[in-house]
């Protein structure tokens, strides 16, 4: 037996816990990873777009340039 466990009735409770606790932790950090991430194809905020076309206002980009770049940015 391992010497953190208690011996007795209760060491199964104390492992199960533990493997709960595991399990929790490793599914915080798997939706923390996802979160932070983001996810490919979401749509940007309107800021993005906001920016994009002041610089095609101000004549910074063409509107070739202004296309393409909210196509990568996935803005409509």
């Amino acid at each position: 037996m391992m010497w953190w466990y208690p011996d007795g009735p209760l060491g199964w409770l104390v492992m199960l816990i533990g493997m709960v606790l595991f399990v929790i932790v490793i599914v915080v950090v798997v939706w923390a990873v996802i979160r932070l991430a983001g996810q490919p194809g979401a749509p940007r905020s309107d800021a993005s777009l906001q920016i994009l076309r002041e610089r095609f206002a101000r004549g910074e980009i063409t509107e070739t340039e202004f296309e393409e770049a909210r196509r990568i940015l996935g803005v409509r």
